[in-house]
């Protein structure tokens, strides 16, 4: 079913403007906030369903799906289309709060509208208030999504057309105007809107231009250099388990720990700091040994150790 939407095309944008009705426009979205915002959609029109039927023994949430989902869909373009001039008007008071996001925007016009379409049962029952009407709700979102009820690309044409008449600034969306085809086309192939690849081996997602550095910062397939700066470059995804398992550069306990050296050091160091503080891990097994003697009669007793030059496996005998 196709919607009345005010909006017009790419294609019939082309062809006013060859007839000079108006500059060829770029009109490419973020997409990833339009995807968003025709996921609220579903969940805007199964609440107004379902709080429309509620009690009801004749109708259901889907004998009403479709004629609510016309309505809907007029009331959205309806309000997006004068949100300029009612933001313009709320600005006007000093307590006025105007949310830029477009995702609470249009959830705003969403529950307006479903408000406007709750049954007297629903009002006076406590039935706005119930775990029953939640979890109605969801099931009704979920059974339209499984059946196809309301197709993604249609959601998104609506959403096209709700995002660029909330979208004041041009945050979400390109208003770049072009004298000819060849210039648009142009421009399309560097917008900061246009869609993309992920570029890392094996990440098969797709993003706006405009969130390239938000995808590459958080990418799990990104080659990095170790994080405890070993000489391995190692996947997002697998950097955790690398660095707590095979990294050489793990922090670990001095073996001589539980006599008593408190260091923590990595893991690749550990015969380092063995031969660097021989003398103190000795001092730590013979105060273990003779727990009776003070710490200078330890010292004496090692240095005459060390005149004698013992082999190291004598040492822990003597």
């Amino acid at each position: 079913m196709e919607y009345p939407l005010r909006a017009l095309s790419l294609s019939k944008k082309f062809e006013e403007a060859e007839e000079g009705a108006e500059l060829f426009q770029c009109d490419l979205f973020d997409t990833e906030v339009v995807h968003k915002i025709s996921e609220v959609f579903l969940l805007g029109l199964a609440t107004a369903c379902v709080d429309n039927t509620s009690g009801d023994l004749f109708k259901s949430p889907a004998t009403v799906a479709v004629a609510m989902r016309k309505e809907m869909v007029d009331y959205l373009i309806q309000r997006s289309e004068t949100f300029v001039t009612d933001t313009t008007i709320q600005e006007g008071y000093a307590d006025a709060e105007t949310s830029g996001d477009p995702i609470d925007i249009v959830s705003d016009f969403l529950d307006d509208f479903a408000n406007s379409k709750q049954n007297l049962f629903s009002r006076v029952s406590g039935w706005l208030l119930s775990e029953k009407r939640e979890d109605k709700i969801d099931d009704f979102v979920q059974e339209m999504d499984t059946s196809g009820f309301w197709l993604t690309d249609r959601r998104v044409t609506v959403g096209q057309a709700v995002l660029k008449n909330i979208d004041l600034k041009n945050t979400f969306h390109c208003k770049a105007k072009f004298e000819t085809v060849e210039d648009v086309t142009t421009h399309r192939n560097h917008c900061i809107f246009r869609s993309i690849n992920c570029m890392n081996e094996s990440c098969n997602v797709s993003y706006c231009a405009v969130h390239m550095e938000k995808h590459d910062s958080n990418c799990p397939f990104k080659v990095l250099q170790c994080e405890q700066k070993c000489s391995k470059s190692i996947l997002r995804r697998e950097m955790d388990r690398h660095c707590i398992t095979v990294c050489p550069m793990k922090l670990v306990n001095c073996p001589f720990y539980p006599l008593g050296c408190r260091s923590t050091i990595p893991q690749c160091m550990t015969e380092h700091h063995l031969s660097e503080f021989f003398h103190s891990h000795l001092l730590n097994i013979f105060q273990v040994i003779h727990k009776e003697a003070s710490v200078e009669d330890l010292e004496r007793r090692l240095e005459q150790l060390k005149q004698v030059r013992l082999p190291y496996s004598r040492i822990f005998i003597v």
